[in-house]
């Protein structure tokens, strides 16, 4: 098996063969892959911060933000700068390497006083020396420029499911609109986030579309989270079932295999999943987690949880390569202790 090559040219058919591969050999060619591009024992931790909650105009019917349904989830505005940074202190101080800031808009106005200020939030997050990572919806040109140069180190922008399917789960905004932002945020330098959500009625094979769409792209992103729904109530998807934890470690096994140098995030939906479940993902090829108690609204894995399953596991924090801040290899580095992540 090439371990080395990477392609742009994925066909669904080619994916799919993948990813009804027997678990095992599903997972040895994964692990093949990973090992030739990645650490083998380590995974990145990354906090996600949300700055601006529900309102929303979308209607990702998925999302408990959203204006159009009846949630739990109360509007709130923006954060001060002081706020964002105090949480990013945090997150450094408990490990985490990646601060990410999720705001709750259809997209941010270009040379308003919240935009300044999400501008100024990612300058301090870097001072912090985190990587800074936003998810603000759709970006122009201008906007993705201007976070570049503000030294924005990742954009995340989700494409959620196939092409076929999206116009099932969201009416107020077209697939091809989503693929724009990815290229605003590329062009401008910046380092592509994207991944899907799985659990939505989706086919198996708009999953596979799913994957194939970002590896399809050049350059691939530079992380891919893997979601499982979160099925929150008051939202069209409220009674969906659990996502089965062999489909996450088919998903992030598929995505190793297709995206070899990518950072896949075992993301949403890891409160269903069991200790043994969570591993089973990372030894698939999953090699980064969001880390604290909270996505945007939805809950997470606790923090010391989480320390002492990796310890448990024999894995490390790891520190990807990032040639702005002088690393030019990846770093491992030890876990931080429960009172450190307090």
């Amino acid at each position: 098996m090439d371990t080395t090559s990477i392609r742009h040219d994925w066909t669904v058919k080619e994916a799919r063969a993948i990813y009804e591969l027997p678990l095992t050999e599903l997972i040895h060619r994964a692990q093949t892959v990973h090992r030739a591009h990645h650490p083998a024992d380590a995974v990145q931790l990354c906090t996600l911060l949300s700055i601006k909650t529900g309102a929303c105009p979308e209607d990702c019917a998925y999302c408990p933000q959203s204006s159009k349904y009846e949630t739990e989830v109360q509007a709130e505005k923006l954060l001060s700068v002081d706020e964002v940074l105090a949480s990013a202190r945090k997150a450094r101080d408990a490990g985490a390497s990646r601060f990410c800031m999720g705001a709750a808009w259809r997209g941010p106005k270009s040379g308003s006083e919240q935009f300044e200020r999400v501008l100024q939030m990612v300058r301090g997050v870097r001072e912090l020396g985190l990587e800074a990572c936003a998810t603000l919806g759709m970006l122009t040109d201008e906007q993705a420029r201007k976070l570049k140069e503000a030294g924005l180190t990742a954009y995340n922008h989700n494409i959620d499911t196939s092409k076929e399917f999206y116009g099932q789960i969201i009416t107020t905004r077209q697939f091809e609109e989503r693929l724009e932002t990815l290229r605003a945020v590329s062009d401008a330098g910046i380092r592509i986030c994207s991944g899907g959500i799985i659990g939505m009625g989706e086919a198996i094979g708009d999953r596979i579309a799913m994957l194939v769409t970002l590896a399809n792209l050049d350059p691939h992103p530079e992380s891919v989270p893997i979601n499982a729904l979160v099925a929150v109530a008051g939202t069209p998807l409220e009674g969906r079932d659990p996502v089965h934890p062999i489909e996450m470690a088919r998903m992030c096994a598929t995505a190793r295999i297709l995206m070899p140098k990518a950072m896949v995030r075992l993301s949403a939906g890891r409160t269903e999943m069991s200790e043994e479940a969570q591993l089973l993902c990372i030894v698939a090829g999953a090699n980064s987690i969001f880390y604290g108690e909270k996505l945007l609204t939805t809950g997470n894995p606790e923090v010391e949880a989480d320390l002492e399953m990796m310890r448990r596991a024999g894995l490390r924090a790891l520190v990807p390569a990032d040639a702005e801040a002088g690393r030019e290899a990846p770093e491992t580095r030890e876990l931080p202790s429960a009172a450190q992540a307090r």
